[in-house]
């Protein structure tokens, strides 16, 4: 765990100094602990720096990490709820109804008001959430038992029919198609200190729900007969749990658009070198999960600059071939 923290503030760091203009990691640690802790800068520090490395990189780092540690956690929790190593938040529609809410702001032109610029990711929000009410309500309708296998369907079907939706709305308003394809590609650019103060509390807060019911998902791996034997209400069980999951992933997904596979890679890794215990491997995938999405960020930015590439696309490239060995590796073990 000590490795991976440093790891995590290691990948910070280069995240932050790494860009058009290359600052030393040395200085970059100094800005960084000046902007949060008031620490001094030596004059020796480039005038430019601070101001590039605290208004433009780090909230952009910052909510890069944020953003993977959410998904991260949401995948975790997802695949021992519903015993699928192929389940995540993104395969339930909850992030294609977050897609769907940002796309409806985006091609009817509603203003802000009170939200103001929080708007759209309000927006996106109440949709994923609504996403997996519908999930949860209709499983439960067709299958007094919620079983796994028929929530999985449900997300599943829900996920495409909202995708549908989405494309529908893309081809409808030309005007507007490009900035919905963007938004389901997802972007880091452009962020400010006040999503990342928006994300941090929700991230720590679901964390802890997380680590609360941490007990209840280690009894959950053994088989849902045996959980119930044990004591555990499934049924309550799975509502809160998919419910944080939705709040988490929605509100990422609500700033930044839709990242996919980050939550399918991270709790596979974290679960080979940390075991089972869910008060190990919640942590973990957080860490995990955000150090590798500020690493797809960084190799967004930088591959091929000055242009940007989607982060999406990064993890797409890097998740679809680990989705294949997940399939196949669990095909040979049957």
């Amino acid at each position: 765990m000590a490795f991976l923290a440093l790891l995590a503030l290691g990948a910070v760091v280069l995240g932050i100094g790494v860009g058009s203009v290359f600052i030393p990691p040395a200085d970059t640690c100094r800005i960084i602990l000046n902007r949060l802790f008031g620490v001094s800068l030596p004059e020796s520090i480039d005038p430019v720096y601070p101001g590039l490395v605290t208004e433009m990189r780090m909230p952009r780092v910052f909510m890069a990490f944020l953003t993977g540690a959410a998904m991260s956690l949401g995948g975790t929790v997802m695949q021992s709820v519903l015993k699928n190593p192929l389940a995540s938040p993104y395969g339930l529609g909850i992030s294609a109804g977050a897609g769907l809410g940002a796309a409806l702001v985006i091609v009817t032109g509603i203003s802000g008001g009170i939200l103001g610029a929080f708007l759209l990711p309000a927006v996106s929000l109440l949709f994923a959430v609504v996403t997996v009410v519908l999930v949860i309500g209709i499983s439960a309708r067709l299958d007094r038992g919620m079983s796994n296998t028929t929530i999985i369907l449900i997300g599943m079907v829900l996920s495409l029919f909202l995708n549908a939706l989405m494309s529908m709305l893309a081809t409808s308003s030309p005007e507007h198609a490009q900035r919905i394809n963007l938004w389901q590609l997802g972007s880091f650019s452009m962020k400010e200190w006040r999503q990342v103060q928006i994300l941090l509390p929700v991230v720590l807060l679901c964390l802890a729900v997380f680590l609360f019911c941490a007990r209840e998902m280690d009894v959950m791996t053994f088989g849902e007969e045996q959980a119930e034997a044990l004591g555990v209400n499934l049924k309550v069980l799975k509502w809160v749990l998919t419910g944080t999951v939705a709040v988490l992933t929605g509100s990422a997904v609500a700033f930044v658009g839709i990242i996919g596979f980050v939550d399918l890679i991270a709790p596979h890794v974290v679960r080979k070198f940390f075991g089972s215990s869910h008060r190990r491997i919640l942590p973990a995938s957080a860490l995990f999960g955000g150090t590798f999405m500020v690493l797809c960020d960084l190799a967004a930015r930088t591959l091929v600059p000055p242009k940007e590439i989607p982060i999406g696309a990064i993890t797409a490239l890097l998740g679809a071939p680990f989705f294949l060995y997940l399939y196949f590796a669990g095909r040979r073990r049957r």
